[in-house]
């Protein structure tokens, strides 16, 4: 590692060039999509972040003299080791130069942490929950990223094998052309669900969503369906309030259909937005001066021309009796109203056949695969 120096973020120096390397890697980057500079800050902040509640973590920042090279964060969640019985450190927000003496001594740092507790594997890029980015880029880069998941260099994975990383798991997206008219078995399926089943759509309320407790409602949902998935860490009350107070309120409510039953149970939630890529790029990761402006018109005013299909939870029992189709029947036509041409969904795992065949009757392209690196410390 010689001529590199990494250190443990301590001050508000180096939490700033912890922020500021993504400038250097991504400078002439179009399909990179920066963060929120303020997102970056809060997840180290313990009155910001419940995650922190049963995590541990530790960013790091590397130099060559004076010359910021890379930053890596190390995280210990205690909640997923105890619930997956694993004694694994993740790694998350890793950037680096083209520079193998770089990016081995980012991994060596978390390794020494991660060690230091108690650890014996390394895995990433992984962050405390399945709502923080995951996944390394591995195809596709010449294709525009967006703001709920990762973009790298070609580079990177370049870096991870040659120092013994191998795969833990794949996710992939699936891109849609928007089609004119809801396809015959959507409408179909979403019609027997509704007159069989007693299953309706509906749209909530600013109200509802901040105060009346569905919002809550939606992340206890995604406790039950995603409960099973790979490294998934259940989210704590704290997690949810967090997430409904900063983020699901600021979403547009035509676009995140909720289903329930005839007992009024919510048994299905869908969250999509407008892409928020052409904003962020505006915007630069900040809010002040003018970033905010970027952003709140292409969540309110002017969406872009596609739109990103965050998640769809489905409660367990639900599974399979079209609660998926009345979601697409309901949100195809809205699409079309607000000139949405195409969607692309989050990261999927690469073996969850059910919820990759629910795409077919839209003819899906198979796009950005990304995967989870693993090796033994």
């Amino acid at each position: 590692m010689e001529g590199i120096s990494v250190v443990k973020v301590r001050n508000r120096q180096q939490m700033s060039d912890f922020i500021r390397i993504a400038d250097v890697v991504y400078s002439n980057c179009e399909q990179y999509v920066p963060d929120l500079e303020r997102d970056i800050r809060a997840n180290f902040n313990q009155k910001k972040n419940a995650g922190m509640d049963f995590s541990d973590l530790q960013p790091f920042v590397a130099y060559r003299g004076k010359e910021v090279v890379g930053r890596i964060v190390g995280i210990v969640n205690r909640k997923a080791n105890k619930r997956w019985n694993t004694s694994k450190v993740r790694f998350s927000l890793i950037e680096f130069i083209d520079d193998t003496a770089v990016s081995q001594a980012l991994i060596k740092a978390v390794e020494d942490w991660g060690r230091e507790k108690g650890m014996t594997e390394i895995i990433g890029p992984m962050g405390i929950t399945d709502f923080d980015k995951e996944g390394m880029l591995i195809d596709d880069f010449h294709l525009q990223g967006s703001l709920t998941a990762i973009y790298n260099p070609p580079y990177y994975p370049q870096h991870l094998e040659r120092l013994g990383f191998q795969k833990e798991v794949d996710w992939v997206q699936i891109r849609v052309q928007v089609p004119k008219e809801v396809p015959a078995k959507y409408a179909r399926v979403s019609d027997y669900a509704h007159q069989m089943l007693g299953l309706r759509v509906e749209k909530l309320t600013d109200k509802q969503v901040a105060h009346d407790g569905y919002g809550q409602q939606i992340f206890h949902l995604l406790n039950q369906a995603y409960a099973g998935l790979y490294g998934f860490s259940e989210f704590s009350h704290d997690q949810i309030d967090d997430f409904v107070k900063h983020y699901l309120k600021l979403l547009d409510n035509r676009l995140m259909p909720v289903v329930f039953n005839d007992k009024n149970e919510m048994v299905g939630a869908a969250v999509t937005m407008g892409s928020l890529a052409e904003a962020m790029h505006k915007s630069h990761g900040r809010l002040l001066p003018f970033g905010w402006f970027h952003l709140l018109k292409a969540l309110k005013w002017k969406p872009a021309d596609h739109a990103e299909m965050l998640l769809i939870a489905v409660r367990p029992d639900y599974q399979g009796l079209g609660v998926n189709a009345l979601f697409f029947s309901d949100l195809i036509p809205i699409y079309n109203q607000l000139g949405f041409k195409w969607a692309e969904t989050g990261p999927q795992l690469e073996d969850n056949v059910r919820e990759l065949s629910q795409w077919k009757p839209l003819h899906p392209q198979t796009v950005k695969r990304r995967r989870c690196y693993k090796k033994s410390i």
